[in-house]
């Protein structure tokens, strides 16, 4: 069984979004070890692109300010060995195709593979082109992450029969962000995946609030956020670490 697998084995996982490098490496790092202090399941490491098309505004204005501040995919990659001295927890990449191409794919997932990325997620993959990265994958041992969407509609088993580790529900069509309501039903689109798949799932996409979280992780097996930790960043620059670290138990004991 997957890392991943498991960290929905303690009841509902609470999976936070960083961006590396918002608004520097080393707040980065104090960030994802309070959110681990204080109960994160996963952790979901966004690399920056210069055109992150699943994004709102909060999260490319981070993937702006740190392509700024010089962030790369091989700071990146240095970033997350030196992580993996204390934080045990799974990690998962979350990023564009363009940044796996242009480092060139199997030497990206190779390099996941030895610096204990347990997962990726590349929003913009549709299914029926997984295998230009699903054998790569699975030659190391990292689960490609699917995506499922409001749209998937009739490809929601197929999509489903074929996950690995988790599957991300996406709860609302457009790009992240936080939302005052979720009205997608998600209840029939995770009955569709529980019919297919023991794989749990987790909704991400427009949650913010405790109520949401513990909404969405009562239809599913988890919950994502990121936008609303990005926020948390932009407006304590002093002390981000303590307001995510207070923000993700909040999230974790609404789970």
């Amino acid at each position: 069984m997957s890392n991943i697998r498991k960290a929905f084995e303690n009841g509902k996982a609470f999976i936070p979004f960083i961006t590396c490098g918002y608004p520097d490496l080393e707040t980065t790092g104090k960030v994802v070890r309070a959110a681990v202090e204080n109960g994160a399941d996963i952790i979901e490491l966004g690399i920056p692109f210069s055109d992150p098309t699943a994004e709102g505004p909060v999260i490319q204005k981070a993937n702006i300010r740190a392509l700024e501040g010089g962030v790369t995919t091989d700071k990146i990659f240095d970033f997350v060995r030196e992580l993996r001295r204390d934080v045990k927890i799974p990690l998962v990449f979350m990023t564009y195709a363009n940044v796996v191409f242009s480092y060139g794919t199997e030497k990206f997932i190779k390099t996941c593979s030895e610096i204990g990325i347990d997962g990726i997620i590349i929003p913009e993959l549709p299914f029926e082109e997984k295998d230009e990265f699903e054998p790569t994958c699975d030659k190391y041992g990292v689960d490609l992450i699917s995506l499922i969407a409001p749209t998937s509609d009739k490809r929601i088993a197929t999509i489903a029969k074929n996950s690995k580790g988790f599957i991300y529900v996406v709860s609302s069509l457009g790009v992240t962000g936080t939302r005052s309501e979720i009205t997608t039903d998600i209840g029939s689109i995770v009955k569709v995946i529980r019919e297919n798949t023991d794989i749990p799932c987790a909704v991400g996409f427009g949650i913010s609030t405790p109520a949401q979280a513990q909404k969405m992780a009562s239809l599913s097996d988890g919950a994502i956020v990121g936008s609303a930790i990005i926020k948390i960043i932009e407006k304590n620059p002093e002390n981000s670490a303590k307001a995510v670290g207070e923000y993700v138990k909040s999230m974790k004991n609404a789970l």
